[in-house]
């Protein structure tokens, strides 16, 4: 599909590719396959050593912006040249928005994020037949991402996920809803969240991300759990994940003899706590650390698993998750999850139906229902089926995909009649 037919969607993310934002390599790939045609922006170079499958699919070219000022000055003052002077009122207009962010923050974040725009609208707008900018994320991409508009003229709108929208003061988040065309989120719980600061009324969708069923899908038979039962957590090692109640009702399971091990994939700043409390529980000999993984692990731990657990909580600046995707891959594979009742986890996880929920931060509960999720037949017999089927009437990347490109086909973005995505 050539340019002529179709605008090019800008996708500004905070980098790419990242192991931990599947859920926005698989968008961009069924996007694709659906006869978008697609140019990523990325605010930084990739930080892992290795990528999932789905990113190896993605045919979009991939653009590097600056992501320090120091040592790219060069770059960035000819960049930003060009845009003034192909973009005068544009980049006048930006530079106004800056000085005012500047004012309100006081941080230089606002000066550097202009000059990323700036590079947007100097080296890549121009003959991209880039039409629409999107920012992942309403943090930085997003503030990136309506400067690089207001430049070049151009409509954008952003998707809002977790810490992005929870951490931000409320004027910044209402500020870019207002600039923005339309805006997406993962959860409704985020969607009442965002439309709580949506005067100026801009249409909000709410679409799940979804995942690829084709990788993730329930085995012919589930597995009968038998000691010593397996138990297993999938999350970046980080306070909002609430891995201390999890280790906590782990815990409590071994003093009442229960025979386990467990298993944590996972990685992130709170690495050397999150070990430190495994030995401090006595629990390190049972445990293995796997630290990040690809999906090819992930799923053989997954089909290992008599138990899937996870704390979430909200953390003390406000950061929470939105709908962990570990925990839709679990129920797709047939594992019984244990969660939180926190943001839009009871969006996916009906305490008794398809999964169990407890408070954060209750780790009697949590011990409770690991072992009830491993114990109890009747349960598993009804929550394990009765998940997996959830996940597909819900989940399905597939459908989400058509229902995401159901908005930006409404917003004049893509094509208009494309074979569904393979």
């Amino acid at each position: 599909m050539s340019q002529t037919d179709t605008p090019v969607l800008g996708m500004v993310l905070k980098g790419w590719p990242r192991i931990s934002e599947t859920f926005i390599s698989n968008e961009i790939r069924l996007l694709e396959r659906r006869g978008f045609a697609i140019r990523i922006i990325s605010m930084r170079q990739p930080r892992e050593s290795f990528v999932h499958d789905s990113v190896k699919e993605v045919a979009a070219r991939v653009d590097y912006l600056p992501s320090e000022m120091s040592g790219n000055w060069l770059r960035l003052l000819k960049a930003n040249w060009r845009a003034l002077r192909r973009f005068p009122a544009g980049y006048r207009a930006a530079l106004g928005k800056t000085v005012r962010r500047f004012l309100r923050s006081r941080k230089t974040a606002s000066i550097k994020h202009l000059l990323q725009a700036g590079v947007i609208a100097g080296e890549i707008l121009p003959d991209s037949g880039i039409g629409h900018l999107h920012a992942h994320f309403a943090h930085s991409p997003a503030s990136v991402t309506s400067l690089a508009a207001c430049i070049g003229g151009l409509p954008f709108s952003f998707t809002g996920h977790a810490k992005d929208i929870w951490t931000q003061k409320p004027d910044s988040l209402q500020e870019k809803i207002a600039e923005a065309s339309f805006v997406v989120t993962c959860t409704g719980c985020n969607r009442d969240y965002l439309d709580s600061l949506n005067e100026t009324r801009k249409p909000l969708y709410r679409v799940y991300h979804g995942i690829d069923l084709g990788l993730f899908s329930a085995p012919d038979a589930f597995r009968v759990p038998a000691p010593p039962y397996r138990i297993l957590t999938i999350a970046r090692l980080t306070t909002k994940k609430g891995l201390p109640t999890v280790f906590r009702a782990l815990k409590r399971l071994a003093d009442d003899g229960l025979p386990f091990s467990y298993c944590l994939i996972g990685d992130g700043e709170s690495k050397a706590q999150t070990l430190a409390l495994l030995a401090d529980l006595g629990l390190d000999e049972r445990t293995q650390w796997l630290g990040v993984q690809a999906h090819g692990v992930v799923m053989q731990e997954l089909a290992r698993a008599d138990c899937f657990a996870i704390g979430c909580e909200v953390a003390p600046n406000g950061d929470r998750d939105g709908i962990p995707n570990v925990l839709v891959e679990s129920m797709a594979m047939g594992v019984p999850v244990v969660a939180t009742r926190v943001s839009g986890i009871p969006e996916l996880v009906q305490d008794g139906i398809t999964g169990l929920l407890v408070e954060s931060g209750d780790d009697a509960a949590m011990a409770a229902a690991i072992r009830r999720s491993m114990t109890d037949a009747a349960y598993r017999e009804r929550a394990i089926p009765a998940a997996a089927a959830f996940v597909r009437e819900a989940f399905d990347a597939r459908r989400c995909i058509e229902d995401l490109a159901q908005v930006y086909v409404e917003n004049g973005l893509g094509p208009k009649s494309a074979p569904p995505p393979r």
